[in-house]
């Protein structure tokens, strides 16, 4: 064990970091070198962990920082659309639900009822032949035609619905 530093250490030190060893360094250090542990094992050691430095430099290199920086709002933009689209894809699950409950529901009323709302269409000929305007009267006053009024209406606002809820979807 030794208790004082070779006096040479200093000036392989700073040839090694500069990275002037040994190239750039006199006969007589190389040969000192070569004989003392100290300053041996100091060029060793030094320059194995400048080659790791370089090499974990070389590893890490990132890309430029707009880039980086695009990556992360693109990420955090994703994510924001995924929460968003959670209950919107609820609202179509429920949207579509009352939709099949309506149809379900329209088919049972019309299997207890029969299928008579049919018979509108040997009656279209002679409605066709009158005005507009008494039409309506004759389609709210007959049975066919309040429930095929009916239905029509709640398909059309059952239609509207799933329109909207998927216009919805889609802007987000």
């Amino acid at each position: 064990m030794r208790l004082s530093a070779c006096p040479r250490e200093k000036e392989v030190k700073d040839l090694v970091e500069l990275g002037q060893w040994p190239q750039a360094c006199v006969q007589e250090l190389r040969a000192h070198v070569d004989g003392c542990r100290a300053c041996g094992e100091l060029a060793l050691v030094t320059m194995a962990f400048q080659q790791a430095r370089i090499e974990a430099a070389g590893a890490a290199k990132l890309g430029s920082p707009g880039l980086l920086w695009w990556r992360a709002q693109l990420r955090r933009r994703n994510a924001a659309v995924e929460r968003i689209g959670r209950p919107i894809l609820g609202a179509q699950i429920f949207a579509l639900a009352v939709y099949l409950l309506l149809a379900v529901g329209f088919v049972a009323w019309q299997a207890q009822h029969g299928v008579a709302w049919l018979t509108w269409m040997e009656q279209l000929p002679q409605l066709a032949a009158l005005h507009l305007g008494s039409l309506w009267p004759s389609v709210v006053s007959g049975s066919g035609w309040s429930s095929m009024v009916l239905s029509s209406a709640a398909a059309t606002l059952a239609l509207l619905g799933g329109v909207a809820v998927y216009l919805a979807a889609e802007k987000q």
